[in-house]
């Protein structure tokens, strides 16, 4: 069976996306307007459980993604290709690097979360694993990652989209996968050219966790901070989004 996905441009570029926790192919805000097609081919995946693959069945875990980013792929006939993974999108383009390394090209990190395992205290792992089935916990994480500041609306709208394209099982599913997986050991060394993008206003995903763990870890690692954005530069700060993106995988 085909992999349901969404196609932006058709240039010699080959970009995979994969989307955050709370998101799908089609939640990338205003940024989808601002990429350029004829330089690029973007395929943004959704996981299964999410959007339109919503209801295929799957174990939602991090193997299984990789599993479909590479069979998408195939089916694409690129043999290879970079990758952009959204915060937990991160860490499963790290896992689509282990299992297929000479087919990656260029890794973009947007506010990703490192290959280590995402330590939570009491209260942040409540907050969570709670998530899945209550929308104020969701409303709660996403007003804190974008520091405090967007708008009630949009943060709503978030929550919404976030309820009515996920299973409550694979929302769950992912986030005990991704957690606990320690990958930072099996990355280490890795040469692949890495552009890890950070929000200024990101309280939990900060430049400090991403000098301690991403640039440790890659040696051809940079870190970029993007002012006036939180944890969704994609739809905070849209323009910077693309303009730091294409320069890096044009390079």
């Amino acid at each position: 069976m085909a992999i349901a996905h969404r196609r932006i441009g058709s240039g010699p570029v080959r970009v995979i996306v994969l989307h955050d926790w709370f998101g799908t192919s089609a939640n990338w805000g205003s940024v989808l307007d601002y990429l350029d097609p004829h330089g690029f081919s973007y395929a943004f995946l959704d996981y299964r459980g999410y959007g339109d693959r919503r209801d295929v069945p799957g174990r939602y875990t991090l193997h299984e993604i990789a599993e479909d980013v590479l069979e998408l792929a195939d089916e694409l006939g690129w043999d290879t290709f970079s990758l952009i993974g959204h915060s937990m999108g991160g860490k499963a383009a790290q896992q689509v690097l282990l299992r297929a390394p000479g087919r990656v090209e260029k890794l973009i990190g947007l506010t990703p979360v490192p290959a280590a395992p995402y330590e939570m205290d009491d209260t942040t792992h409540s907050l969570f694993y709670g998530a899945a089935d209550d929308p104020e916990k969701r409303r709660i994480i996403l007003d804190l990652v974008t520091g405090n500041r967007a708008s009630r609306h949009w943060i709503e709208r978030m929550v919404t989209h976030s309820l009515s394209v996920s299973r409550p099982e694979a929302f769950a599913g992912y986030l005990a996968d991704w957690q606990p997986r320690d990958l930072s050991s099996a990355v280490k060394g890795n040469t692949v050219p890495v552009l890890v993008l950070v929000g200024a206003y990101d309280q939990a995903l900060t430049a400090d966790v991403m000098r301690a763990t991403w640039q440790a870890w890659y040696p051809n690692c940079r870190i970029t901070t993007l002012p006036g954005a939180g944890h969704y530069p994609p739809h905070e700060t849209p323009v910077a989004f693309a303009t730091e993106v294409e320069a890096f995988l044009r390079a």
